[in-house]
């Protein structure tokens, strides 16, 4: 297929280019290449997409008026870009969320709808969920997000939904739980545990360590997105793990690889769920997806990329 793919030099989507080059789909990247964290780091990324032919990067702003003309003839989008972050979205930064995750969601909708494109996957969150009363959680659950960026990835959901129904865009919102490995943001719990046991900060560690996530490998999650691209499946589908685990446990299963992390014990801070837990039923059934990759294994894997010279 030939597909573009926004937010293309972050964590997720540099890993999903790779994935799509080398099922030999043609990939035009996009990205604005934001200052949420080092843009030079975004770069590095792209280092194996950039030796493709088959792929093409476009450092542009999915708001800005280049956008129309890399979408002629496109199979597939693969929307990622957007502003992530659960505990900055409070106060005065949440226009830059409901820019970055709302805005530029209806603005992609609305230059794909009267295109033949096989899909439109969006990347949604477990944030939509909240504090959720069923676990594991199915998409049938009530969303109640408990932070303004699950607000606003809750929205970019909608539009995709009104979208699909309204004009028959093929959208597939695929609600990411915790994905985690190589690349991983600097921000993000492994990257920060990593570091800490390399002798860096100290991690902090929010709450009293029970809280628990269902991390999910990103190789699952893009093979998981190409799946749902090729399928006829449309709607809104969760991609995780299925094996909760608390923080005090991933903590211990860091140290196992890469030795002790000190902690910096913090009060748990608004807007952080309690436990997440994904019901993969409809991903099963939609597009044959099944996680296959063991938190343990996965988290080698991120040692592995970080000592490699």
């Amino acid at each position: 297929m030939r597909a573009v793919v926004t937010g293309a030099a972050g964590f997720i989507g540099s890993h999903l280019c790779d994935h799509l080059l080398a099922a030999g789909d043609t990939v035009i990247g996009i990205d604005a290449l934001t200052d949420y964290y080092d843009p030079t780091r975004k770069q590095r990324n792209l280092a194996d997409a950039r030796r493709s032919p088959a792929f093409s990067f476009h450092p542009v702003d999915v708001l800005g008026p280049q956008l129309d003309a890399l979408l002629d003839d496109v199979d597939a989008v693969y929307h990622l870009a957007g502003q992530p972050g659960v505990r900055p979205s409070w106060g005065q930064e949440f226009a830059l969320y409901t820019s970055r995750n709302v805005l530029a969601t209806q603005r992609l909708l609305e230059a794909v709808r009267d295109r033949p494109l096989r899909k439109f996957v969006h990347a949604s969150s477990s944030s939509v969920y909240g504090d959720a009363h069923r676990f594991p959680t199915p998409e049938t659950a009530c969303p109640r997000p408990v932070s303004p960026y699950g607000v606003t990835k809750l929205a970019a959901d909608h539009l995709c939904e009104l979208y699909r129904t309204t004009y028959g865009v093929p959208t597939a919102s695929l609600r990411l739980f915790s994905v985690y490995g190589p690349r991983q943001r600097p921000d993000m719990a492994f990257a920060r545990l990593f570091a800490a046991a390399s002798g860096g900060p100290p991690f902090p560690l929010y709450g009293d360590g029970g809280q628990t996530r269902d991390f999910t490998y990103v190789q699952d999650v893009v093979s998981a997105m190409r799946d749902a691209a090729c399928s006829r499946f449309t709607g809104i589908a969760n991609l995780g793990c299925g094996r909760p685990v608390s923080m005090r446990q991933a903590i211990t299963i860091v140290e196992r690889i890469a030795g002790p992390v000190v902690l910096d014990r913090r009060p748990a801070p608004p807007g952080d769920a309690r436990h997440t837990g994904a019901d993969i039923t409809v991903a099963a059934r939609g597009f044959g997806f099944r996680p296959r990759t063991r938190l343990e294994n996965g988290l080698a894997a991120m040692v592995a990329e970080l000592v490699r010279p």
